[in-house]
This record gives structure tokens, sequence and C-alpha cells, in this order.
């Protein structure tokens, strides 16, 4: 009888897999003169593929990431000038490769972002950078937008910290959840307009 109260325990604390979704997040990026650029981020999620729009300024970047094939399609808009680069799944693990060998330490400390109590992780790169990151305990996403970048974060990331090549760092605070289905339509790479990189 114990048992059947323990394992029956174990299954209501598991979190809730989010297989569609669209998150907003406000940008911060940090440059090394003291000033601040700002941008918005959206992710949209769907089963195996997400979809993050990165639009500032001075430029647009949107990525697609097909988590089946472990492939991803940037496209970048800058000056008017539009730019493609495909990147198969080697290619996308060389892209992140900043990642690789990173610890991640799970924290005690708590903060609630849109109604989500989320938990601290810290994740130190090899180059001695620690960035944080805060993720809900209650949902997870079926696939990781980043699977490098959110590696051994057990929960759906909602604040977290990044770094530019330069080493400015770069802060992602979600603003908005929206649990609605995200149209297939979201997941169509364009064809034609832009330069092949």
């Amino acid at each position: 009888m114990m048992l059947i109260l323990m394992a029956s325990g174990a299954v209501a604390q598991a979190p809730k897999v989010v297989a569609d979704c669209t998150i907003t997040f406000n940008v911060n990026i940090a440059n090394s003169d003291g000033t601040a650029e700002h941008a918005t981020k959206t992710l949209y999620l769907k089963g195996s593929e997400t979809r993050s729009d990165l639009v500032s300024p001075t430029f647009q970047q949107t990525t697609f990431y097909d988590g089946k094939k472990e492939e991803a399609v940037i496209l970048r808009e800058l000056g008017g000038n539009k730019y493609m680069s495909r990147l198969n799944a080697a290619q996308w693990k060389e892209q992140n490769k900043r990642y690789e060998g990173m610890q991640v330490t799970l924290g005690n400390e708590t903060k609630t972002i849109l109604g989500y109590e989320c938990k601290k992780a810290e994740v130190k790169l090899k180059d001695g950078s620690v960035l944080n990151m805060f993720y809900a305990v209650a949902i997870t996403p079926s696939v990781s937008e980043n699977t490098y970048q959110f590696k051994g974060i057990p929960g759906f990331v909602l604040e977290y910290e990044s770094q530019t090549e330069k080493g400015n760092k770069i802060s992602f605070s979600a603003t908005v959840i929206n649990l609605s289905p995200v149209p297939a339509s979201k997941f169509q790479i364009p064809t034609t307009g832009y330069r092949i990189l």
C-alpha cells in the first residue's frame, strides 16, 4: 500500500509537458561601454519544432529548430539585406560549442514568473562564465529551443542569461505565455528572398 502511494505521489509531481505555446521575452543586451540595447524575443513551440523571433531596432533574426532532425535554419535581416543559413546537426552543435562541458548547479532560490514557481539554476561555461537561469518546475517543453544551452535544466526556462561572442551579457525575461495551439504556418521556412550563406 505504501509503495503505491509513493508511486502516485511521484507521478503527481512530474512536470506537465507543454507541446504548443508562444512565449514573449524582454531582452536586454549590456554593452561593454555601459549602454544597453533592448529587443523582443518571441518563442513558438509546436511538438518537436521551435521558432524564435528576435527583433531589435537594428536587426531581426528568426531561428527554426527541428528537434527530430536536430537541424536549424537561421534567417537574418540587417540593413535591408536578408540572409539564410541552414545548419545540419553537426553544424548546429559547432555553433553551440560554448556550452560543451558546462556545469549545471540546481539551487533552491525561487521566484514566481507569470504565475509559475521557478527555481534557479547556475550554469558555468568552460571559459569560466557563469550564467543564471530560472525554470518553471510545473512545466517542461516538448522540445528545447536549444538542447545545448538548456541541457540539464529540468523545466521550462522563463528567465535566463546568455552572452554575445564579445562576452556581453544578454538577459531574457518572459513577459507573456500563451498555451494556445500555434499555427503550423509559423514553421514554414521561406524559399525565396534570402541570400544563402
